[in-house]
């Protein structure tokens, strides 16, 4: 209580900044332990990406009301972070018909963030696409880290990164 939940400012002083340093990691890690005690988050968005169904998960997780998810555009959870490379790469895959999966990160309702695995699938019936089923679960905080390292680097746009099929490749 009365801890900032994150900083946005470059900080000096080092006491202040270790203290900053680990209300973020408490914070990371009170998110990460409910991600990781709850079942899996699922929910469905249409193919303008207006969200149709979310699961009590998701619900808890993201810390918006049922009611503000559905119908919303799921950019709603969409942290300033993630790299805009990252969705281009997703609605592409999709959009042809295939899968995709990557690690991102979530802006929760509070303006905290989570990281999850995602996994994105065209919903197919005779042969029409109806939407989207996203299914998401906890990553390792070594591979949250590790990545949002990749991604920070990714919107420097001097990594010689790229993200292909979700994954963070070496471009050349």
């Amino acid at each position: 209580a009365g801890q900032p939940d994150g900083c946005m400012v470059q900080i000096r002083d080092m006491g202040i900044r270790h203290e900053c340093e680990s209300s973020l990691l408490e914070s990371e890690n009170r998110y990460q332990s409910i991600l990781s005690d709850q079942p899996t988050i699922i929910y469905r968005f249409t193919r303008d990406g207006r969200i149709t169904y979310a699961n009590a998960a998701f619900v808890e997780v993201s810390g918006f009301e049922h009611a503000e998810l559905i119908g919303s555009n799921h950019n709603i959870i969409r942290h300033p972070d993630m790299p805009p490379e990252a969705f281009a790469d997703l609605w592409q895959a999709i959009k042809r018909g295939d899968s995709w999966q990557g690690v991102v990160k979530n802006r929760r309702k509070n303006g905290d963030h989570y990281w999850v695995n995602a996994t994105v699938t065209p919903i197919v019936e005779n042969g029409q696409c109806l939407g989207y089923t996203s299914v998401r679960t906890a990553v390792e905080p070594s591979v949250a880290e590790a990545t949002g390292r990749a991604y920070e680097r990714i919107r420097a746009g001097r990594s010689g990164l790229a993200i292909r099929q979700g994954q963070v490749i070496r471009r050349g």
